[in-house]
């Protein structure tokens, strides 16, 4: 890399919104000459593309922070300037702390505005002191972004949504992310046809609240997954994540008549107690839940299901933690994500008297026990069966590849690297406790 290209070093925590926004970033300062580089002993720019959602998330930036620290002091020695640039939600969040805490960050820029990154970086390189923008603009940050030249992987990442409006008592996300705003039909159908361009044969349609979308030029989240279906060299799509209140007659419906959207979905419902669903501010209850459950599953049979859980909210007794692992009986999920409850400052729960530590995690592991046990069965029900493969790239071992089936499995074959890009045709082998194992069934793509 010769000396007149700027180096630059992203890390990113979080949601897979947050990945997408670290390469917009990127896609931003590539035009200011900057080039990504492995490692942030060189770089001339190193961005924290930080996530709020979890415990410690704070602390594990101010960490970081100290190591970065050191690394601009020694570019200092050797006559370099090395920007620091805290992005994402803990910058919204906590942006004057950061200033008190870590006066040598340059750049504090929340969720909502990373348009603006080229020209606080410029500031930045002209001015001491740090620069912090952490207001929710008007204009529209997505129209801002450059249209990437970078090649697409097979799975592709395209935001439609930001933001919300629920109001959960544990969530941070409308303070970070701010109210609901959806893009218009006309430019995620324009970004997406660039992305299949690119190579992308799936994409991951992203929103805090994503089957809440609302944009111009189509009706609701189901009318764009139909507009998006028409896109020639688009295999698969799917959305994530979807909140219960915002499931709708016509979404399930798209479930049964577009081919292309994957009989999977992640649906969190965070708790099976309905005392708890009301502390949560969740607007629904374990009944509607399930009613949901089986609609979507009368309308598309082989719909597996994911979700998020949250033990230990405020007030949780043993009884109420039942009701959610009864529920888990209920549904049978093929994947979940499950944690104990944190408290996020300036959320309605934090303030609340606390569920004992040892408490939450007994529950923890009781709850994650029996998720185990049903993704374990889902897995080894597909064993003998043949299944479609997006393979995405090399497996862990020599001469193997890798991919997801419809239900986001994990999925493992020998076969030539050819099929990367492509969707081929396996038999399942054997399940392992996080993937399986297939028997590809011809060497060549399967025909769209």
């Amino acid at each position: 890399m010769t000396d007149d290209i700027k180096r630059l070093h992203v890390i990113t925590w979080g949601c897979q919104m947050n990945v997408y926004d670290s390469d917009r970033m990127i896609d931003l300062v590539a035009a200011l000459g900057y080039r990504p580089v492995g490692e942030p002993e060189a770089a001339d720019l190193v961005i924290l593309n930080t996530c709020h959602i979890r415990d410690k998330a704070a602390e594990k930036v101010f960490s970081e922070l100290g190591r970065l620290r050191d690394l601009k002091r020694a570019s200092a020695l050797q006559g370099r300037r090395m920007v620091l640039a805290v992005a994402g939600c803990v910058a919204q969040a906590e942006g004057a702390e950061l200033v008190a805490r870590a006066p040598f960050v340059d750049i504090v820029i929340g969720p909502q505005a990373y348009h603006r990154l080229p020209d606080l970086l410029a500031r930045a390189n002209a001015e001491r002191g740090t620069l912090i923008e952490t207001d929710f603009p008007a204009d529209d940050k997505f129209a801002h972004f450059p249209q990437s030249a970078r090649r697409s992987g097979p799975t592709a990442l395209l935001p439609i949504q930001e933001g919300c409006d629920r109001f959960c008592s544990f969530c941070v996300v409308p303070y970070t992310r701010g109210p609901e705003q959806s893009r218009p039909a006309a430019a995620v159908v324009a970004e997406a046809r660039r992305l299949v361009a690119c190579g992308a044969r799936e994409i991951v349609l992203l929103g805090q609240n994503v089957n809440a979308w609302h944009g111009e030029g189509a009706q609701g989240l189901a009318g764009l997954v139909r507009m998006l279906a028409s896109i020639e060299g688009l295999e698969r799509i799917r959305y994530t994540t979807s909140h219960p209140r915002d499931m709708n007659a016509s979404l399930i419906a798209a479930h049964h008549d577009v081919g292309k959207l994957v009989p999977f979905l992640h649906l969190p419902v965070q708790c099976g107690s309905d005392r708890i669903l009301a502390a949560m501010n969740r607007g629904h209850t374990a009944a509607e839940y399930l009613e949901l459950i089986g609609q979507l599953r009368a309308a598309r049979p082989d719909l597996a299901l994911s979700s998020d859980f949250i033990v230990g909210h405020p007030g949780e007794s043993e009884s109420d933690f039942a009701e959610t692992l009864a529920l888990v009986h209920a549904v049978g999920f093929a994947q979940a994500f499950s944690f104990k409850y944190s408290a996020r400052p300036g959320t309605p729960a934090a303030a609340l008297p606390q569920v004992p530590e040892p408490e939450k995690e007994r529950r923890l592991a009781a709850l994650q026990a029996l998720l185990r046990e049903q993704q374990r069965a889902f897995n080894e029900n597909c064993v003998g069966r043949e299944l479609s493969v997006l393979f995405t790239g090399p497996g862990r071992r020599a001469g193997q590849i890798a991919g997801r089936s419809v239900w986001q499995q994990p999925v493992h074959a020998a076969g030539p690297r050819s099929l990367v890009g492509h969707i081929g045709e396996v038999k399942i082998s054997a399940a392992n406790p996080n993937s399986l194992s297939a028997i590809l069934l011809a060497e060549e793509p399967a025909q769209a």
